[in-house]
């Protein structure tokens, strides 16, 4: 399993974490669009942030990340899982997680997290897959890291005390997140709790990006009492399709459709995520609402 989330928990000291790992199909993803390095890496470790989010909130659906600046050589920067936590354990079949993400910046964007996006917002949007009501929290962009915002985020909209730390190096990324257990429940307290965020202060970036995340467990917590859960999978990728853009091309209308192919002669649309190109012609689009009233239409998420 070459990208994977495993969690794990600490029950002597009352806190529970999750470590994530992608040694595949990262190149793939930030290599779709000519990110300049600061850019790259920043995206990165928002992707290492996705599954340790899933692995807090348990959702079953969709969860996006989205860091938004109105002005700034970073504009937007989103990312998303699709979490369906019925499937992708290591003793299970398919991929639980799937992760992809994008990046909207002037071509010569350079600096730190706060030089780039600092003084806009941080967006958390759920979207449960099985006709829940969806959530969604807003909070200013703080600290000098993205492990820092989403600290910030933790303290603001959850009242929970979380640790992160986000790496990338070398075409890996990995992500390690800690969390205390609500205080009442057995050997959470205030005290065990600086004693693990002092344990986690000892780990730098450049030792996460390149030391595997049992390894990480191990020097960190070499006294302590680790249970270590299955690992699941995750998948780097983009769910963008011709189906899922031929659904939006339908949700446009004919008239609007009619309108743009008059000028055009074709649509050309680009995924935003991953960078690949769908071409639809006349015929192609005549086809498109042939089949639709045909048959019942399908909502499709993109």
């Amino acid at each position: 399993m070459n990208n994977r989330l495993t969690e794990f928990l600490l029950p002597e000291l009352g806190v529970r974490g999750a470590v994530v790992e992608y040694e595949a199909g990262v190149d793939t993803m930030l290599g779709s669009r000519p990110y300049a390095p600061d850019v790259r890496r920043l995206l990165a470790q928002a992707i290492a942030a996705m599954p340790l989010l899933a692995a807090h909130t348990k959702l079953e659906g969709r969860i996006s990340l989205q860091f938004q600046r109105a002005e700034g050589p970073v504009q937007l920067l989103v990312t998303q899982v699709e979490c369906h936590l019925g499937e992708g354990r290591s003793n299970g079949p398919g991929s639980a997680l799937r992760v992809r993400g994008m990046a909207k910046a002037r071509a010569d964007a350079g600096g730190d997290f706060a030089e780039l996006l600092h003084g806009g917002q941080l967006g958390l949007l759920l979207e449960p897959e099985q006709g829940g009501q969806n959530y969604q929290a807003v909070v200013p962009i703080e600290g000098h890291r993205l492990a820092d915002a989403l600290e910030f985020y933790f303290e603001q909209s959850e009242q929970l005390p979380t640790v992160l730390r986000l790496a990338y190096h070398g075409g890996c990324i990995r992500g390690l997140m800690l969390q205390r257990l609500p205080l009442g429940e057995k050997n959470s307290s205030e005290l065990n709790w600086e004693h693990v965020e002092a344990l986690f202060a000892t780990l730098g970036e450049d030792e996460l990006a390149t030391t595997p995340g049992l390894t990480i467990l191990r020097r960190l917590f070499h006294e302590e009492t680790v249970r270590v859960f299955d690992p699941q999978a995750v998948e780097l990728s983009c769910r963008c399709s011709r189906e899922g853009i031929g659904a939006m091309l339908r949700s446009l209308g004919e008239e609007e459709i009619a309108d743009h192919l008059k000028t055009h002669g074709q649509f050309d649309v680009t995924c935003e995520f991953c960078g690949r190109q769908y071409v639809f012609s006349a015929d192609d689009v005549q086809q498109l609402f042939l089949g639709a009233r045909l048959q019942p239409s399908n909502q499709t998420r993109h």
